[in-house]
């Protein structure tokens, strides 16, 4: 199977304090991917470093099927200001920017797919609606249109459902079934371990370390998840700074 992304003795982490240490393996192409862990496991760290927010302090991120900048990146809802006065026409019609620009205009085909994309995940009639003034579960649907518009081979989200209502929950996993369907590779950030086996056929399960990695229903094991639990919660937060790898 071809592999979409391949990490090489990957440590990632902030300041040169590693939150992801010698990470090994390859995320196959068009595969559906939970990457799972206790708090403070590296997981979002992970995702920032696929998407190039972040530098690896050392070994690599090989990207065979795309650039950084054609993979899609939906962070936490924390991370998203949601005081900016932007209407939801114009947030999700950033998802063409990689093809118009930051300040290219739309033509009357891209606008027609921005309504299209805003009607797929059911935000119909909020378009000219300022996004502070959506619930969270409406903002979780509008960030997913924008996603849509972008098209990408590689599509990274980070806790999407957190704090959503079921039936947004249900509606947002369709579309992640619908692009895995189109053999589009999806690596997400899940703490619902029982959503993780009902609809992730692949699990990661991080520790900062690499704990398992495969089917779900193994990876996720009993022992594998109390394995991750004790290491994290013996990782030394005062560890000496890594050097940085040239």
């Amino acid at each position: 199977m071809t592999a979409a992304l391949r990490f090489r003795d990957l440590t990632l982490g902030y300041d040169r304090h590693p939150a992801v240490h010698h990470l090994d393996g390859a995320v196959t192409r068009g595969d559906l991917l939970a990457v799972c862990g206790p708090n403070g496991a590296g997981k979002s760290t992970l995702l920032k470093g696929i998407a190039g927010a972040i530098q690896p302090i050392g070994g690599a991120i090989e990207r065979t099927s795309c650039e950084p900048r054609e993979i899609a990146y939906l962070p936490q809802a924390a991370e998203v200001d949601r005081s900016f006065p932007i209407d939801v026409f114009d947030m999700v019609s950033m998802g063409h920017w990689r093809r118009a620009g930051l300040f290219g205009g739309l033509g009357g085909a891209q606008r027609d797919k921005v309504f299209d994309a805003i009607g797929a995940v059911g935000l119909t009639g909020l378009e000219d609606r300022i996004i502070g003034t959506l619930s969270g579960g409406q903002t979780q649907r509008m960030l997913f249109a924008r996603l849509l518009l972008q098209d990408a081979p590689v599509i990274l989200l980070d806790e999407p459902f957190t704090a959503l209502d079921a039936k947004t929950t249900a509606d947002l996993l369709d579309i992640v079934a619908r692009w895995h369907g189109e053999q589009r590779t999806v690596v997400a950030v899940l703490h619902d371990f029982d959503m993780v086996r009902r609809h992730f056929p692949s699990a990661l399960l991080l520790a900062r370390e690499l704990v398992a990695w495969g089917p779900t229903h193994d990876a996720l094991s009993a022992e594998n998840l109390l394995r991750a639990r004790r290491m994290v919660e013996a990782f030394d937060q005062t560890a000496e700074e890594c050097e940085r790898v040239a």
